[in-house]
Parts: structure tokens; C-alpha cells; sequence
């Protein structure tokens, strides 16, 4: 079944020799070579401002930018999601774009009750991280923190379910061999795109 996937290059850096770079087009290429529509959003070429006050979140005007992303979620089956553990967590403009993107009136909204209503219901999500570190130490010693909060207080918050994950460790470590194997699985999830 053909699905619609957003990939968000979420590495704040525009060089196109980032691992996260490589690894955003090996999805794209799996999932194209599969018949899955795909965008892309690379956070690196967008204007994203940083979000400073509570009224600037529930009530300010997104930018052209933050728009056009706001619609190709709208659009997607599946987000995919591709970042560097910087500091254990995210890049702060990879979390600029999300404060940005997943707004009040678009991911979720005020119900009749006091429980927030999920605005994007019925869409997967892929994470895909890399770091410096082991992936079983990140996993097992500092129990995925950061990408529990993106998974729990993000995505599923606003309705996107299942979320699954990937994670790629020892980056600076590994050879030629080891980032073409790593490329080939993730074109083999884009394949799949689930």
C-alpha cells in the first residue's frame, strides 16, 4: 500500500556530508523505490524563529516556513524524523521547528473538557537518531530520555501512533562499511515506511 512520508532532516547543519543528510535521502530513495510519495524538510535551509513568550505559542502567526510544514504533515501517512543527540537531546533548532510546527490549533487544540484534543491522529512516526556514544548506553544507561520526551510529549501527544525508532552509535567510529550498512537498512525502512 502507497503511503505519504514526510522526511524532516532535523541536523542543523546544511553540509550534505552529514551522516543525518545520508541517512534522510537513503529513506527518501527506499521509499520512492517503493511507490510511497515522499517529501522532504530540511531544517537547515528554513527560517525558524525562536518561539519566546506563551502568546507567541498559541497565538502567533507562524512564518511562510513553518506553513508549509504545518501542510506537509497535514499531508503525510508517516513522519520521519532524523537528528544528532547534541547534549543528550535534539538540536535546539530541530526543537525550534517543532515548538514552531506543533501549535495549538494544528497538533492539538483545547476540547470540551480539560484534556487536549490530538490534531494529528491516524499518522506513524519514524525516529531515527544518531550519537557519539553507544546506542545500548543510550538506550539502557540513560534510557533514551530525550527520545522518550519527543515520543511521549510530541508525537503521541498529538495524536501520531506507533512511533518506532532507530538508532545509530559510535558515528564518529564508524567506517565506510558500517555507514553503508547502516544506509541500506534505513532505505530498507523506507521501503516499508511503517
Amino acid at each position: 500500500m502507497s503511503r505519504k512520508v514526510v522526511v524532516i532532516n532535523g541536523h542543523p547543519d546544511p553540509s550534505p556530508e552529514r551522516l543525518c543528510h545520508a541517512i534522510a535521502t537513503a529513506y527518501e530513495d527506499g521509499a520512492q523505490a517503493a511507490d510511497h510519495s515522499v517529501r522532504r524538510i530540511d531544517i537547515a535551509a528554513l527560517n525558524v524563529p525562536m518561539l519566546r513568550t506563551a502568546e507567541e505559542f498559541t497565538s502567533g502567526k507562524p512564518v511562510a516556513d513553518i506553513v508549509a510544514a504545518q501542510e506537509a504533515l497535514r499531508w503525510a501517512d508517516q513522519i520521519v524524523i532524523v537528528y544528532p543527540l547534541w547534549l543528550g537531546t535534539m538540536p535546539a533548532l530541530l526543537k525550534a521547528f517543532l515548538e514552531q510546527t506543533f501549535r495549538p490549533g494544528f497538533a492539538f487544540s483545547n476540547g470540551d473538557d480539560a484534556w487536549p484534543k490530538k490534531g494529528l491522529t491516524g499518522k506513524t512516526a519514524r525516529v531515527i537518531v544518531t550519537m557519539g556514544m553507544p546506542a545500548m548506553v543510550y538506550r539502557f544507561f540513560y534510557l533514551s530520555h530525550s527520545l522518550r520526551s519527543l515520543e511521549r510529549n510530541i508525537l503521541k501527544f498529538c495524536g501520531i501512533s506507533p512511533v518506532r525508532e532507530t538508532l545509530f552509535g559510535m558515528v564518529e567510529a564508524a567506517g565506510e562499511a558500517k555507514v553503508k550498512t547502516w544506509l541500506a537498512s534505513v532505505r530498507g525502512l523506507g521501503r516499508e515506511a511503517r
